[in-house]
């Protein structure tokens, strides 16, 4: 397993569950300093290590008038000041070629959106500039599809790979879980994360945003560990409810502790070896 080193820790086979989470979006400041609190005084109690999420800008919203971010360089700031505050690395996600020089200034993984993976230009531009990739496996590919991108990658010069799973097309406004493409997956050699929020999303199920069903978050979470994923991705929010972005499908920070206490355990007792 191609694992690699983030930080003072490291993602991959033998080493624990690493956690990347945060609000969807950047909605304020106090909005992600607070979390980004929560999330590093949680992580450490519980010893799980932490990459800090949010957007600075949601490009690929429902609608036209849905709530985006502050953009790319006000966010940019808010999150340069998390990873000085908090001491932890960055992930948030680049949809435009002209955001890539900027951002890989201050991110430790850059992430390419789901609906941006084939995109041969734009993987390889962020491969070649990037610390470390997060590749969101589209939700029209078989898991077997994603090695063709990892070869974009790693013709890039950049070996530092994270595949994240983020549910399948089904029907109309709804996605999927698939657990058997998690250990598929993981026979790619590189480490493989399992997005549970996104997973449970109905996407444009509102009509003009997004729905979702937070409550099998935590289900899927239980289960993608017990296939020995090397990660799980979880967008938080003080009070979903109120959230600009994915608030139907995001956790309220209550929910984290029993749930990341439990995927701890469960990580433990499976190990990786499951492919």
């Amino acid at each position: 397993m191609a694992g690699f080193s983030i930080g003072d820790f490291s993602i991959g086979e033998g080493h624990p569950l690493v956690l990347i989470s945060g609000p969807c979006v950047i909605e304020s400041r106090d909005v992600v300093m607070k979390t980004a609190a929560y999330l590093r005084d949680l992580t450490d109690r519980l010893g799980i290590p932490l990459i800090f999420k949010s957007s600075y800008d949601k490009a690929n919203r429902s609608s036209k008038d849905s709530f985006r971010g502050p953009g790319l360089y006000e966010g940019l700031r808010v999150l340069a000041d998390v990873k000085e505050q908090f001491e932890v690395p960055l992930l948030s996600d680049v949809h435009r070629f002209d955001e890539i020089d900027a951002a890989c200034e201050v991110l430790d993984v850059v992430q390419v959106p789901a609906f941006l993976c084939r995109q041969t230009d734009f993987v390889s531009e962020i491969s070649r500039k990037a610390w470390a990739v997060n590749i969101k496996k589209g939700q029209f590919l078989a898991p077997w599809d994603v090695a063709n991108i990892i070869d974009k990658v790693v013709s890039s010069g950049n070996k530092r790979i994270i595949i994240t799973e983020r549910g399948y097309t089904f029907g109309y406004n709804n996605l999927v879980a698939d657990m058997r493409s998690l250990p598929l997956m993981r026979r790619s050699g590189y480490p493989i994360v399992f997005d549970a929020t996104h997973s449970v999303q109905l996407p444009g199920g509102q009509g003009t945003s997004s729905g979702g069903d937070r409550d099998m978050a935590s289900a899927l979470s239980r289960a993608a560990v017990a296939c020995g994923v090397d990660g799980v991705f979880l967008e938080v929010h003080p009070h979903p409810e109120m959230a600009l972005c994915d608030g139907p499908n995001s956790l309220s920070l209550d929910m984290l502790p029993p749930l990341l206490a439990v995927l701890k355990e469960i990580d433990a007792i499976v190990g990786k070896d499951t492919a």
